[in-house]
């Protein structure tokens, strides 16, 4: 199902050395790779003399140093936090007391929605709980640097407080897990949400930014038609879902089996977290029924039947 996306994973990238993609964005990939975070976490400098780091990244001393190191002659003003996963945001307090910068974000790491009862947050271990931003930003508001500016845009879906950053002046688009150039995102209940994530989706589909920097994987040269890709995927995920339905199965780890071929078997637990996901918004929309809330264990069927 993914291969009608055009990825690209070609990213001639050292870890923790500084690359310079366009004027005024230098990018530094942690060491950190994995099936999640394909070569490694992308932090961002974003300007020259007074900067922002987009990203700081894990809690990893050869990061925050190669960090530091690029930005040694320069003043860290601003510290933009795409979301709260421990790949993206565990750096900041080193980074913080290293250069005193402010720090911007949606806000702390959270749910999607409330827990049901009984239910586990599966993904609490990737979720930086200690995080809190010094300034939290709402969707539109603009933030000004020397020479820069950054736009939050508002993206919910990955996590509960994803936020993108649109850097004006160059026309491109910081999109944290997002939109990647190199797989698609995962989208886990209850931290994250398929409807909103698709609504975020269809938000940027509207942008003009022509070129994506996200956090992992290679920039996306084309953005507006690689959205376009985003969002017939996973509408054809969900009407591949629908169609397992159809066909009798009721459970999710069927459906994951069925729809999901050739899978890295390591990432066989988040596929079944985004059916999760799909099944949340189906059973919203009337399409699918189930049992008292949807859950990953739970027994599914069309509406109707």
């Amino acid at each position: 199902m993914a291969d009608d996306i055009p990825f690209d994973k070609n990213l001639d990238l050292a870890p923790d050395t500084v690359d310079q993609p366009m004027p005024l964005v230098r990018r530094i990939m942690a060491d950190n790779p994995g099936p999640f975070t394909f070569k490694g976490t992308i932090s961002y400098i974003i300007g020259k003399g007074k900067v922002a780091i987009v990203d700081p990244g894990p809690d990893d001393p050869a990061h925050i140093g190669a960090l530091l190191e690029a930005v040694r002659n320069e003043t860290v003003t601003h510290i933009f936090v795409t979301h709260t996963h421990r790949d993206h945001s565990p750096a900041v307090p080193a980074i913080k007391h290293a250069t005193g910068a402010t720090v911007y974000a949606e806000g702390p790491h959270r749910a999607a929605r409330p827990l049901h009862i009984g239910e586990q947050r599966r993904l609490d271990h990737s979720g930086d709980m200690e995080f809190r931003p010094d300034v939290a930003l709402k969707d539109g508001e603009v933030v000004a640097g020397d020479g820069w500016s950054i736009e939050a845009v508002a993206t919910p879906g990955h996590t509960a407080n994803h936020m993108a950053y649109a850097f004006k002046e160059n026309n491109v688009l910081f999109a944290g897990d997002h939109v990647m150039g190199w797989a698609t995102s995962i989208v886990a209940p209850p931290d994250g949400a398929m409807s909103d994530y698709m609504a975020s989706l269809a938000k940027l589909a509207k942008r003009k930014e022509a070129i994506y920097f996200p956090g992992h994987g290679p920039a996306i040269k084309d953005a507006s038609r690689f959205v376009h890709y985003y969002i017939l995927h996973r509408k054809a995920r969900e009407a591949s879902i629908l169609h397992r339905l159809g066909k009798g199965a009721t459970d999710i780890p069927t459906i994951v089996r069925a729809i999901y071929i050739g899978i890295d078997p390591r990432l066989t637990g988040a596929a079944g977290l985004s059916v999760l996901a799909h099944m949340e918004d189906l059973v919203t929309r009337g399409l699918v029924e189930t049992d008292g809330p949807p859950s990953i264990d739970g027994v599914y069927r069309l509406a109707g039947d």
